[in-house]
């Protein structure tokens, strides 16, 4: 059974990248400070530069995920529950992504090694302590402390802006108006002005709202903007860390590859996932959720990337969804731009990943005992 748990490990590789990869650069999408081919060319970059440094770093996540300590020990090295555990989560994970949500991968990984492991080893032998104490209080409590810490950090950076004498400037639209005409009876056009140059105020969406003056010197918004560009790629490096060796697991678990081979596969299916499959959950991720401007985008990677990194060394299985969701709620709750109607979407699809994951687990360990 090596080859298909390979195959489909590999698929939830695919559906991680699809509906991850580009969290890291939502933010700077999001302000426009990247088109989105440029945005998903760091994220990828960035991601797989995370996925290969967690082969030596986040030794603690792969053990974590092969499901010992929460399920019986005699069921994490079966083959049947460790293909059901892969395809449950990825299953979840594709249609999320095909709807545009962006979801817990953690979470789906969760889910699916409780639905496994009750079908697999009887729900007796599944270690619900262990379940909300290692994994369902570090994914509620992530969200939450994001928000909070997000709405905290702009408030204290914008009045450090304002102190530090930095003003913002509006951009205004200039251009050739079309010329103004009239309609005769006999059906000629004839023109009646209006064809000179035009200037207007475009609509406050499509704004572009960026920071005068310098600092030390250097130009404020170049500044932000290349701080953001650093922020960003560290976000999408954190995510490959802490996402990467939780998806290994399931081969370590299995004995079908050594860690080092399998974060190498893994790493490049999730970097095709981002690519080519990532663009619904990227519009959720940078338009859907809130506006922002420059200084609100760098806010919200800043606490994403911090509690991402901080996570991983620790092997707490906190979701990159839920810090960087968390973290663009609060920039919506600061600045007043919270699309609610898109952020109770959100929450509605995060509490039914889990019972998602576990039915698609449950199916697929009986269908595989079947088979068998």
């Amino acid at each position: 059974m090596a080859l298909p748990l390979l195959v489909v490990v590999l698929s939830l590789a695919f559906a991680n990248g699809a509906n991850d990869n580009f969290k890291g650069v939502a933010t700077l999408h999001g302000s426009d400070t990247l088109a989105y081919r440029p945005a998903l060319a760091w994220a990828t970059i960035s991601t797989l530069a995370g996925s290969l440094a967690a082969a030596w770093l986040s030794g603690g996540l792969v053990s974590r995920f092969t499901g010992k300590g929460l399920v019986a020990d005699a069921a994490v090295t079966s083959p049947a529950f460790l293909l059901a555990v892969a395809a449950g989560a990825a299953a979840t994970v594709l249609v999320a992504t095909r709807l545009g949500f962006p979801i817990s991968t953690t979470h789906a990984l969760t889910g699916a090694l409780v639905g496994a492991g009750m079908v697999v080893a009887g729900p007796s032998h599944v270690a619900y302590g262990t379940l909300g104490r290692a994994f369902a209080l570090p994914l509620l409590a992530s969200p939450l402390l994001a928000t909070v810490l997000t709405a905290g950090l702009y408030a204290a950076l914008r009045q450090a802006r304002l102190a530090l004498g930095v003003t913002h400037e509006d951009c205004i639209c200039v251009g050739q108006r079309a010329p103004l005409a009239a309609l005769t009876a006999d059906g000629r056009v004839l023109p009646v002005g209006g064809g000179g140059p035009g200037v207007s105020i475009d609509r406050p969406e499509r704004c572009e709202r960026r920071y005068a003056g310098a600092v030390l010197g250097i130009r404020t918004q170049s500044a932000l903007n290349g701080l953001h560009l650093l922020t960003a790629g560290a976000v999408g490096f954190a995510r490959g860390l802490n996402d990467t060796p939780k998806i290994v697991a399931l081969l370590v678990g299995a004995g079908a590859l050594g860690v080092h081979d399998g974060i190498g596969l893994v790493a490049v299916a999730m970097a095709a996932g981002g690519i080519l499959a990532a663009r619904r959950v990227a519009d959720t991720m940078a338009h859907g959720i809130s506006g922002m401007n420059h200084g609100q985008g760098l806010t919200a990677s800043l606490v994403t990337a911090g509690l991402v990194m901080a996570a991983s060394p620790l092997g707490l299985p906190v979701s990159t969804t839920h810090v960087s969701c968390g973290a663009l709620f609060g920039i919506g709750a600061v600045n007043g731009e919270a699309r609610w109607r898109m952020i109770g979407q959100v929450l509605v699809a995060w509490v039914t990943t889990l019972p998602v994951a576990i039915l698609f687990a449950a199916f697929f360990a009986l269908l595989a005992s079947t088979v068998r």
